[in-house]
């Protein structure tokens, strides 16, 4: 790294006209276009605007991402310097605002926070995480089964995560609602919209279901959390919890949904599938180098000017990573990425992501169990006409619309009295990292599965 700048009249300021936008329909559209741009006319590092009159240096290259990521302590995260400049009702700050959890703080507290969150995810049972999402996913596929045609975004890959999360959580049906409403505003579909209320509402509800948690404690991620050793107070775990919503429903949704895009729009999959070879795995790592659902955050704040592979780079002012960015830096390209996972989608370093596992868990099951659900699944519309959210911080298509034959499923009743599908036998049986073509041959080729998705490859 370059000596730190000790004069900030040193650090040269772009015009305003020359700030590449991270927002709105163009931007959504096509990033990797933007990124390239950005790396021709700077390098590493580029001058970006995260609003209208927000500015940002964005990150595009992987060796400065991987840096940055490995030097909290040059590169904190914590926003409170910079985010008194920012106007109250910027859709931005319910996003980049301090809070007090572990993606904010550096050193001995990073550590403290850190370990209640890790120890407390290290308790799920993936087995039974497995058995859950089956049964949710069995669940929703169920109700659009018969009609032939689906969403996919709204009906299936964003409500799966809330159902997964409400069972990790332990979470009563009188919070759910509440949750998602809030979720959405502050980091799905509705970013932009009254953010400000929604802030507030979303971190009202997680306070109440924390009070709820510790007077009622269960067998749940929120009850483990309060009863960790470190002693968190109510206010940290609020914290923690609104970490582990933000790092899940959206994340999870748009992880789920652009693999299914690809495996319905990307013709470079066509061999694979058709010999019936390629691993739902592989297509998630596909997705996580070339569509990453968290493209542009990692964001943090150097502690004082610095001089960073040829930039200055502002004290107190936010610089984003793009691990969209620099996923797809040319330095790192490589045609075969299935298994490759030295991707920055999960991040790196100290902040790296502590539910690696069970993220990757949910969206292959989903992706599973929806395509042998629905075997001759294929775009209702051109794959070109999808439409991405223009949102800068998230990797997510707005609508992901399908047709399929309509399936019949009988249902059998859970004592509660809900419909719920019949679980298969062998439905907990199946390891995570077993290729589908493995596990389900058989059964594929008895349905003609990989022979006639090869001939739905519309190509991007």
């Amino acid at each position: 790294m370059s000596s730190p700048v000790a004069d900030s009249s040193q650090v040269p300021s772009c015009p305003a006209h020359d700030l590449i936008p991270l927002y709105g329909p163009e931007f959504a559209a096509n990033p990797g276009k933007v990124y390239d741009e950005l790396r021709r006319r700077y390098g590493q590092i580029a001058p970006v605007e995260l609003e209208p009159g927000i500015s940002a240096m964005l990150v595009v290259g992987y060796d400065a991402a991987l840096r940055i990521l490995h030097d909290p302590e040059t590169f904190p995260k914590d926003p409170r310097r910079w985010q008194g400049s920012v106007p109250p009702d910027s859709p931005l700050l319910p996003v980049m605002a301090y809070r007090p959890n572990c993606v904010y703080t550096v050193g001995a507290e990073h550590a403290r926070l850190r370990s209640v969150v890790a120890d407390s995810m290290a308790r799920v049972d993936l087995y039974a995480l497995r058995v859950e999402v089956e049964r949710a996913a069995d669940s929703l596929i169920s109700r659009f089964s018969s009609a032939g045609e689906v969403e996919l975004v709204s009906q299936y890959a964003a409500t799966l995560p809330i159902l997964v999360l409400n069972y990790l959580f332990g979470c009563p049906p009188s919070f759910e609602d509440r949750l998602v409403a809030g979720c959405r505003i502050v980091l799905g579909a509705d970013y932009g919209e009254d953010s400000e209320k929604g802030n507030a509402d979303l971190t009202q509800c997680v306070t109440e279901l924390v009070a709820h948690k510790r007077s009622q404690p269960g067998a749940d991620v929120i009850s483990w959390m309060a009863a960790h050793p470190v002693g968190l107070a109510s206010e940290e775990l609020v914290h923690q919890v609104i970490l582990l919503i933000a790092g899940t429903l959206e994340p999870e949704k748009s992880l789920i949904a652009n693999a299914l895009r690809l495996l319905l729009a990307d013709d470079r999959f066509a061999g694979n599938l058709s010999s019936g070879s390629l691993p739902i795995e592989d297509a998630i790592d596909e997705v996580l180098w070339s569509d990453a659902p968290i493209s542009n955050f990692g964001i943090t704040y150097p502690r004082r000017n610095l001089d960073f592979y040829g930039v200055r780079l502002p004290a107190d002012q936010p610089v984003v990573l793009s691990f969209a960015g620099a996923n797809t830096d040319p330095s790192v390209h490589n045609d075969s990425r299935g298994g490759n996972r030295a991707h920055l989608a999960w991040s790196a370093g100290p902040h790296s992501c502590l539910a690696q596992e069970a993220a990757r868990l949910i969206a292959s099951v989903a992706i599973e169990k929806l395509l042998d659900r629905l075997p001759d699944l294929e775009l209702a519309v051109p794959a070109d006409e999808l439409v991405w959210a223009p949102n800068p911080f998230f990797r997510t298509l707005e609508r992901l619309p399908v047709r399929f034959p309509p399936v019949s499923v009988p249902l059998a009743r859970q004592d509660n009295g809900r419909p719920e599908v019949e679980e298969r036998p062998d439905a907990a049986d199946r390891p995570l990292s077993v290729p589908v073509a493995a596990r389900m041959g058989t059964r594929r080729q008895a349905k003609r599965w990989w022979t006639s998705l090869a001939n739905w490859w519309d190509g991007r």
